[in-house]
């Protein structure tokens, strides 16, 4: 990370999570010493005033899952934007109604994060932000479904003559009239009915990452140690227009899932993928053709 970028965190005093572009990071206060791990804050840091409005519509359906499964799944913390961009930012989240976002000053960033006390540079609080309790959520939603879910490594995916879509796994053989492919970075090798690329990255890239953000941390929060208690390395899918990015690819009944954030928007976009799943065709918003997240 360097100094140029914006840095999110959690407005909550007692349990502040940060994320920053290349990963995640939490910080906690403690009685006499804090250190950084890795959380999951979000927030609806965007360039495409689309976005921001799927994140606030996600924002409810999460909340209509919280009363349904009887379980926190995004804290109430809220979320503080630090950096150059926050007047950008402010500016695309004033685009969509129904987004609790402002800029605080210094007074108000030290209430809501003593550890920054020392900051007098721009900042914004998002009042609808928070922390997505990763783990609760996947346990609580395959609770839910129970037996419905087949653990299973998906081999491979082709069109059959008969109009439907084979689906291979390690143990099975099946056809579906229409399926819905979320793989994450395996969803470009299932596209292309081909292997791996092969392709690695450079170590010492990674390397330079976890000591970029050690180096930050200890020149701008100095209440802080420095040295990591964690890894989380992210896998990233960025799409030709933008790294924000999301899109759907469809061919032959089958839907091809990429981009990023996806995980914030899965409440919206899982009932548009459900929706394109059953017949009544895929949102166009979602085709590659309307670019989201291309900034505006």
């Amino acid at each position: 990370m360097d100094s140029t970028q914006s840095r999110w965190c959690s407005a909550s005093p007692t349990n502040a999570p940060a994320s920053g572009r290349n990963g995640q990071a939490s910080l906690r206060r403690r009685p006499r010493s804090a250190r950084i791990g890795y959380g999951s804050t979000r927030t609806s840091r965007h360039d495409d005033p689309r976005l921001v409005a799927f994140a606030r519509e996600s924002r409810a359906i999460w909340q209509e899952w919280e009363e349904r499964l009887g379980v926190e799944l995004v804290s109430p913390d809220g979320v503080v934007a630090l950096g150059p961009s926050v007047a950008d930012r402010l500016a695309v989240l004033e685009q969509v109604d129904g987004v609790r976002a402002s800029s605080i000053d210094a007074e108000e960033l030290a209430r809501r994060l003593p550890v920054l006390a020392g900051y007098s540079g721009p900042a914004m609080l998002d009042e609808g932000g928070g922390a997505i309790r990763t783990r609760a959520a996947i346990e609580a939603l395959t609770a839910k479904l129970g037996d419905s879910l087949v653990a299973d490594e998906v081999i491979s995916i082709r069109p059959t003559a008969s109009g439907t879509v084979e689906v291979r796994t390690g143990g099975e053989c099946s056809e579906h009239d229409r399926i819905v492919v979320c793989a994450g970075r395996g969803t470009a090798r299932l596209a292309r009915a081909a292997h791996e690329d092969g392709s690695l990255l450079d170590p010492s890239s990674l390397a330079s990452l976890g000591e970029r953000a050690s180096h930050y941390v200890a020149r701008a929060l100095p209440g802080l140690h420095p040295e990591p208690v964690a890894y989380r390395h992210c896998w990233v899918t960025d799409l030709p227009w933008s790294t924000d990015g999301i899109a759907v690819w469809e061919s032959e009944g089958a839907f091809f899932v990429a981009g990023h954030n996806l995980f914030k928007h899965a409440p919206w976009l899982g009932r548009a993928l459900a929706r394109a799943a059953l017949g009544d065709g895929l949102a166009c918003e979602l085709r590659p053709a309307a670019r989201l997240g291309e900034p505006s």
